[in-house]
């Protein structure tokens, strides 16, 4: 079945970066960061101009300004590449018949039968052409049997080109790129693969899978796969009305105004912090109430991808205001978030300093050790327990003590 497929994976070239030079063309050709202004800042993205100078996302935008003075530092503006990342979107949901919309500036395409009429590779050059024409974003695509392959295809195709790498040849094309190029090879697994003296894939393409899983596990096995070209996993049509939500019914229906307010943002927080473990951004919050006649009223309102609580939980709450009839008994209320993409670290980082993502971070983990209640707002004391639907493993979550899953 494998190397049957025809698996197209398109990326927007330093997609924060691109948006912001279709707003204003004299940042084209210059050093540019995207992040918080200010020291306390963070690097979101930069440019490829100022990745010469050693500079990378993540990095404190203080270190990134003594590394180039010269630099453009522009604050990122989430709603912006929202837009833009949905317009990119619209262009390929018209031309192809199966997407996977992986985050706000990268997809997956099946095209397998598709070359029977066309040629894969004629139809993705010429949508690809269309993107750059239609929203005149930069972007790159690598065409292969599999996504493990066309996503690191991409990876040497950028910036702004194609690569087609013929069934049959995926190991050759492997086999001298660094193992880092594999995806789910992070920094820790790289070193720990530097340590052994393995830096090309050719190391891992000649090595026993088993002895690769003895020392890596069952990500071993899973990397050993990768490295040579082996990848089954299914494009996921990509669908708006993936969500994540939670409900909550009371015993007594209730006008009690301060413990709804404090139930709902209790609700929120516990979405948005399952939003971060699952490395999913959220782009539309619904709020749904229920009053004692069983009169049911939603509202929802797009917003900026987003998974941070001080961008989300307002907007729960002005949906909340909008819709609550103060002379009426609730018995029942709700949040849902869909429209879900993955990704997360990145957009975070737009805020002026580490403070507030540190502090997510630092809440976040202490959920994963003790429970998802372990940490939160003192306004939300009210809810003492909160049913949820946990798309990312598809089941109810376990009881306490949670752990990442």
């Amino acid at each position: 079945m494998n190397d049957k497929r025809n698996i197209v994976h398109m990326d927007l070239d330093t997609f924060f970066v691109s948006c912001e030079r279709l707003l204003d063309s004299k940042l084209i050709g210059k050093p540019v960061l995207i992040g918080g202004t200010s020291d306390r800042g963070v690097v979101a993205s930069c440019s490829y101009e100022a990745r010469t100078f050693g500079i990378h996302s993540a990095m404190p935008m203080k270190l990134a300004r003594q590394l180039c003075p010269e630099a453009i530092v522009v604050r990122g503006n989430a709603g912006i590449y929202s837009k833009f990342s949905d317009n990119v979107t619209d262009v390929i949901k018209e031309s192809v018949p199966l997407y996977e919309k992986a985050s706000v500036d990268e997809f997956y395409i099946d095209l397998t039968g598709m070359d029977k009429f066309f040629g894969c590779e004629k139809l993705v050059s010429e949508l690809r052409q269309r993107i750059i024409r239609e929203t005149g974003l930069p972007i790159s695509f690598g065409l292969s049997v599999n996504k493990t392959v066309s996503k690191i295809a991409t990876g040497e195709a950028k910036p702004n080109n194609q690569i087609h790498i013929l069934k049959g040849t995926e190991k050759p094309f492997l086999s001298p790129l660094p193992v880092n190029k594999i995806p789910m090879v992070g920094e820790v697994t790289y070193r720990a693969f530097c340590d052994l003296g393995i830096k090309q894939i050719k190391t891992i393409q000649e090595m026993p899978m088993e002895m690769m899983a003895k020392v890596f596990g069952k990500n071993g096995q899973t990397i050993w796969q990768k490295a040579n070209g082996i990848d089954n996993t299914p494009v996921q049509q990509y669908t708006e009305r993936k969500s994540i939500s939670t409900e909550r019914s009371f015993d007594r229906d209730t006008t009690d105004v301060k413990k709804l307010e404090g139930i709902i943002i209790a609700m929120a927080e516990n979405l948005i912090f399952q939003l971060r473990r699952g490395n999913k951004l959220t782009a539309c919050v619904t709020f749904k109430i229920r009053y004692s006649d069983f009169q049911t009223y939603t509202m929802q309102q797009k917003i900026p991808y987003s998974s941070a609580d001080h961008k989300i939980i307002p907007v729960v709450m002005e949906l909340f205001k909008k819709l609550y009839q103060r002379r009426l008994l609730v018995r029942m209320v709700g949040v849902r978030f869909s429209h879900l993409v993955e990704g997360g670290f990145q957009i975070d980082l737009f805020d002026d300093n580490e403070k507030i993502i540190n502090l997510y971070h630092a809440m976040d983990k202490m959920r994963d050790r003790y429970g998802d209640r372990a940490v939160m707002r003192a306004a939300g004391m009210e809810a003492k327990s909160i049913g949820r639907w946990n798309p990312f493993t598809g089941a109810p979550p376990p009881l306490l003590p949670n752990r990442r899953r």
